[in-house]
């Protein structure tokens, strides 16, 4: 298409083909350069129609492309993710009976196996969660009972790998599966007891939160709605500390989500390995009690530990509902106060029931890492997000595991009086007069007869003649 070279000529367009192929010279009348005013205006909106296509169209293509990039950067960064309940599920709605479902596809929760691989989870963190309310009675059995449904999910499904050390959790990504490590989801799960954390050590258990809704009589929680183990400015008891050292000790990671502001400092000051908030956000973005603030960030730094951001909406938003912005608005905040190398992901999903809108179930991590994108997040800062953040904190913590190799198991025990618990027994050898006391009265009576018999027995045979 050409223009002439006279300022009266003008293009014509020929709106069938598109082109301008004839040409109006000199407006030698009014009605002439009518039709050049025409031609030009015409011209000047076919210009104006094609240019609002080709942004439209960048539009579009761009939007893709980042789609396109969050998948492929999942693709090629596999996520570790903090925070996982689905073993609580299974117990609620399957009473754990692994034989009656199929864990590829699952219905009533956010997890199944095909939409960990939708969402290029590459190991998870599941939690092993018992009530709070079974602190003082059966919490122990309650967690070996959780901790043999993980162990048993992660070992009959071919899609899983049951992992215990970053080694592991290496060679399981070349194999691609989908790794699982154990956490305990609250310290009352070993009844203060530093044998019964040992003794979950070697089942496999990796991490640990030192409390959950409920203090333990050793440290305490976020949450207030428990009555229990309420102390005042001893936030991390003496035993509490020996529990960390141990953890140290043995290579498990200290999770210090649900923790209060207290005892989370106590431990970051005590710790000798990195620590973790496997699930927990900002305090500064949404003021809820589970989250954290700037200056306990800060520490965190310091620590050289990682806070993997929940998804929960009450947590995201402060409200129940929240959408991707608002959980964007955590990571960048964060970022922005430690950096980009102390985040990671704890998505808490079914632990809760609210998740943002279109992070509803583990197949939706991409969309998080597409809005980052749009916030002009690099992919180095992403890959450290999904993966490497945490595999660099796991192997610090098995570094001060192997610098602290020549320490025995410690021996440590809880004063009876801080414990509290009517159910714990006393290990000391009977007494007659204890067990005695503690027989029925019909068994007592019928003790008593004996003796009489006895002695009666006795008399008789010394009054007998030699």
């Amino acid at each position: 298409m050409k223009i002439g070279s006279s300022k009266s000529e003008a293009m014509v367009l020929d709106w069938k083909t598109g082109t301008c192929p004839l040409q109006v010279h000199s407006c030698r009348s009014e009605m002439s350069c009518t039709k050049t005013i025409l031609g030009a205006s015409c011209s000047l909106c076919m210009l104006s129609l094609r240019a609002l296509l080709a942004f439209s169209l960048c539009r579009f293509i761009s939007g893709y492309s980042e789609k396109e990039r969050a998948h492929n950067l999942t693709y090629k960064y596999p996520l570790i993710d903090g925070h996982n309940d689905i073993a609580l599920q299974l117990r609620i709605l399957h009473n754990n009976k692994l034989s009656k479902i199929n864990l590829t596809h699952l219905n009533k929760v956010a997890t199944d196996i095909s939409r960990l691989r939708a969402g290029h989870v590459q190991t998870q963190m599941f939690a092993v969660y018992v009530l709070c309310g079974a602190q003082q009675m059966d919490a122990v059995r309650l967690t070996l009972e959780q901790i043999d449904v993980v162990r048993r999910m992660c070992t009959e499904f071919p899609d899983f790998e049951l992992v215990t050390s970053t080694q592991e959790l290496r060679a399981s990504a070349m194999n691609k599966k989908i790794a699982c490590l154990i956490s305990i989801e609250g310290g009352h799960s070993i009844d203060s007891s530093l044998p019964a954390l040992r003794m979950f050590y070697l089942l496999g258990v990796r991490s640990m939160s030192l409390t959950h809704s409920c203090n333990t009589p050793w440290a305490e929680s976020s949450s207030t709605f428990y009555d229990v183990f309420i102390r005042h400015n001893n936030s991390l008891t003496t035993f509490g500390k020996a529990v960390v050292d141990e953890m140290n000790r043995l290579g498990m990671i200290v999770d210090i989500s649900h923790t209060s502001w207290g005892t989370a400092s106590a431990v970051l000051k005590h710790s000798k390995a990195p620590v973790i908030f496997s699930h927990s956000s900002s305090y500064t973005i949404c003021n809820h009690s589970r989250n954290v603030p700037d200056w306990l960030l800060h520490e965190l730094k310091k620590n050289r530990g990682l806070i993997m951001v929940n998804f929960y909406s009450p947590f995201v938003s402060c409200k129940s509902e929240a959408n991707v912005f608002h959980l964007a608005d955590h990571f960048d905040h964060i970022k922005r106060v430690i950096g980009a190398e102390s985040i990671g992901i704890g998505g808490d999903f079914d632990g809760g029931n609210s998740f943002p809108e279109g992070l509803e179930d583990v197949s939706k991590y991409p969309v998080i890492i597409q809005e980052l994108l749009k916030r002009n997040w690099t992919e180095d800062e992403l890959a450290n997000v999904l993966r490497r953040n945490f595999l660099r904190v796991f192997e610090e913590v098995e570094g001060v595991r192997d610098y602290l190799r020549w320490k025995k198991p410690s021996e440590e025990e809880i004063p009876l009086q801080e414990v509290e618990n009517p159910c714990r027994s006393v290990l000391q050898r009977p007494s007659l007069r204890k067990l005695s006391s503690n027989q029925s009265p019909s068994l007592r009576a019928e003790g008593s007869l004996n003796l009489l018999y006895l002695g009666l027995v006795l008399l008789f045979s010394l009054s007998l003649p030699g």
